[in-house]
């Protein structure tokens, strides 16, 4: 397997040195061993470049699995593109791998499952969405608290429309 750090950062390398056909092909290479291990850093770049398509087909729930995996490591910039993708509809394949979370108090590695994603529409989505943008915010990361702001901006204008369609009918 390797060491995933290492990985990730010749992954890295490769794509900001090399010609660009090849050094992106070893690029990809290094960067899913990487996420073979589950490095967060790795995960989020992925998921980046499954969103752009750059260097592999444009790959929506493929970019969503990398975000929603490298967020539940921890990566907030990876929560904060889960959450946007859940808002426009994009839902991640029904089954991931569980990933291996070290107890920040008790010190022991567990492992933690993930939600069905692809059966969350709607309010739920929004909801998960919301939750993502929260533990990015936590974090201190402006965008998450724009992020809020906004959902809570549109949760208050669907509700006045939603109250004056009650009136209208009423």
């Amino acid at each position: 397997m390797g060491n995933a750090d290492a990985q990730y950062e010749l992954a890295c390398q490769l794509r900001a040195e090399g010609e660009p056909a090849e050094a992106d092909n070893q690029a990809v290479y290094y960067l899913e061993k990487a996420v073979e291990q589950l490095q967060p850093e790795a995960l989020f770049l992925l998921g980046a470049v499954y969103l752009g398509g750059d260097c592999v087909k444009k790959d929506l729930k493929s970019a969503a699995c990398c975000f929603h995996k490298a967020s539940q490591k921890g990566h907030v910039g990876a929560a904060i593109a889960y959450g946007s993708l859940l808002l426009k509809g994009v839902r991640a394949p029904e089954k991931f791998a569980p990933v291996e979370v070290k107890s920040k108090f008790t010190g022991e590695v567990g492992k933690r499952k993930y939600d069905k994603l692809s059966e969350t529409t709607g309010k739920g989505a929004i909801d998960y969405a919301r939750r993502q943008f929260e533990v990015a915010a936590h974090a201190g990361n402006d965008l998450a608290f724009k992020w809020l702001y906004r959902l809570q901006e549109e949760e208050i204008e669907g509700t006045s429309s939603q109250g004056n369609e009650i009136k209208a009918t009423g």
